[in-house]
């Protein structure tokens, strides 16, 4: 095994939260630190056209191509599951929208955690802290900081009219989706910067290049376990063995390992390394180190509902897209002016709701997008067509993620356990019961919208939900398999800095220490608790200095 150098901290994961710790810790010109990446670099093109999602999704050069376990809930399908697997990681191949959730998200958090730094008021500063938005700084929005938000650059007639029709239902109009309470309907801002993709590579690692010569990046690089000692206090993590270019690495941290590898990667490593629930890793004979009954459960997910409805005399991406001319019209619009379709994020409107009267804030959010298809992969409708996807922001299914071989190049078994619990079914068949009073409200009745998917004969609650079962797929925002938590919760991997119980010198920073999933995309809130935990990461590095001295001058 060759040494890969001593470093004060090694982030594993080069995605969205590794590279705004690359960025904040190697601000100190004192601190070394070694980032690695499984993926190689963000130099695809598609990376960067908006559209090029449609590219980089199930492509083994962005992608870690995982798929879930069959799926009762899904009416025993499959789902593929994508996860980043390069710079930036999923910010390169993800939808760019940009939204926080709501303020109650949050302050779940604080209660959850018993650490008040977790609520809306504390947490909004951050967020403004690393936006820089289109329209300056405000008592909501920030600017000058690393992550670009901007308007769409188009705008469709049928999504105007959805728009309305949502108004005529009760779900209100609005500007901003990120003031804290984001119920109502508007075209998502997205992280662009002029028509093109702006992921986190981009945002935070650029920058870092020769500032202090104190950051490496070592990309095509797959972690087998993190290297975890007894010392006299306890377990204490000393660094993360790997492969890379055809040999076996070791190295070593000083301080920290950071542990960024996200909802799925996260939890893999922590059970290889022999920190996870006992009895599965003794069942692949993995020695425990910590036994950890919380690493990799509690998954959390949004399961979109895709229902589409056939049109006339609308322009759609099906007509506009399904002949050569309309391509190559598409193709020469955002070559000259970074607009039109290619600029598109995968969805344009939005509007978030309440499934029932009950509901003391919005449950659910749609994706709008004015085009069609069977399956993502396959081609669009021939016939003009749009599709309104909801999905349940507060689901109570649990699923988990668990290692399927000590062999860590083999991915794990990903099981959502999507809508098993009937209160799932319940707000599923109540949102494609809403979806379609929005369609049938009179700003729609132009364009004579005819639902298709899942079709009309679905209608009472049973019916619904297996029409959910069928029409049910991933809209990849995985989170919570680390969770953080108080210390009276076993569940709980993480206390509330992030730290693993019962491992000194480790963290996990990303989208698993959820212990709740956030009411919308979930990319700019992990931008936001990676930011909080290198504040976090600093004041402790700087705490232990501090000590040292004293200890120096007291001796």
């Amino acid at each position: 095994m060759q040494s890969a150098g001593t470093y004060d901290y090694i982030i594993i994961g080069a995605g969205t939260a590794g590279c705004v710790l690359a960025n904040r810790l190697t601000q100190d010109p004192g601190m070394s630190v070694l980032l690695i990446e499984a993926g190689g670099k963000d130099d695809y093109a598609w990376i960067h056209i908006p559209v090029g999602y449609l590219y980089c999704i199930d492509n083994p050069r962005t992608d870690w191509r995982f798929r879930t376990e069959p799926d009762a809930g899904l009416n025993g399908r499959s789902l593929i599951y994508p996860r980043g697997k390069v710079l930036g990681g999923c910010s390169s191949i993800n939808g760019m929208i940009y939204m926080r959730g709501q303020s109650r998200d949050y302050d779940a958090w604080a209660s959850l955690t018993g650490d008040a730094s977790w609520g809306w008021d504390r947490v909004l500063p951050l967020f403004l802290h690393t936006e820089d938005h289109h329209a300056g700084r405000s008592e909501f929005h920030g600017a000058g900081g690393e992550w670009r938000v901007e308007q769409q650059r188009l705008r469709w007639d049928i999504l105007d009219a959805f728009c309305d029709a949502a108004a005529q239902t009760g779900i209100p109009k609005i500007d901003d989706f990120n003031r804290g309470d984001n119920e109502g309907c508007s075209y998502f801002e997205v992280n662009q910067r002029s028509g093109i993709r702006w992921n986190t590579a981009k945002a935070f690692l650029r920058s870092v290049k020769g500032r202090h010569g104190n950051l490496e990046i070592m990309t095509g690089c797959h972690v087998q376990r993190l290297r975890i000692e007894q010392g006299e206090g306890g377990a204490v993590c000393k660094g993360v063995e790997f492969t890379g270019g055809g040999q076996q690495w070791f190295a070593q941290a000083t301080h920290e390992t950071l542990l960024t590898a996200g909802a799925i990667g996260s939890p893999q490593i922590l059970q290889l390394s022999g920190v996870g629930p006992a009895n599965l890793l003794q069942e692949h004979g993995i020695p425990v180190v910590v036994n950890a009954p919380g690493v990799g459960e509690n998954l959390q997910d949004h399961l979109q509902l895709r229902m589409a409805f056939k049109v006339r005399n609308a322009k759609t991406l099906n007509t506009m897209a399904n002949s050569l001319l309309g391509k190559m019209k598409i193709g020469l619009e955002y070559a000259l002016n970074r607009s039109g379709p290619m600029s598109m994020a995968p969805s344009q409107l939005g509007a978030f709701a309440r499934s029932d009267a009950a509901q003391t804030s919005a449950n659910i959010q749609y994706h709008v997008q004015p085009l069609s298809l069977n399956k993502f992969g396959e081609p669009l409708h021939p016939f003009p067509a749009f599709t309104a996807s909801v999905c349940n922001l507060r689901p109570t299914a649990r699923g988990h993620v668990r290692i399927a071989s000590p062999d860590a190049v083999q991915a794990p078994k990903i099981t959502p356990n999507y809508l098993s619990t009937e209160e799932d079914r319940q707000v599923a068949a109540d949102a494609l019961r809403l979806t379609r009073r929005i369609v049938a409200a009179p700003a729609m009745q132009r364009y004579a919208p005819e639902e298709f998917l899942p079709g009309p004969t679905f209608q009472t609650d049973a019916e619904l939900a297996l029409a959910a079962g069928n029409i049910g797929t991933t809209i990849f925002h995985p989170v919570g398999t680390c969770k953080m938590g108080r210390d009276d919760d076993v569940t709980a991997v993480l206390d509330p800095q992030l730290r693993v119980r019962g491992v000194a010198s480790l963290r996990v920073i990303d989208g698993s220490v959820m212990p709740v999933i956030t009411s919308g995309n979930p990319n700019s809130p992990i931008i936001m608790i990676a930011d909080k935990a290198a504040s976090l990461i600093r004041a402790d590095r700087k705490r232990a200095v501090s000590s040292d001295v004293a200890a120096e001058v007291s001796a």
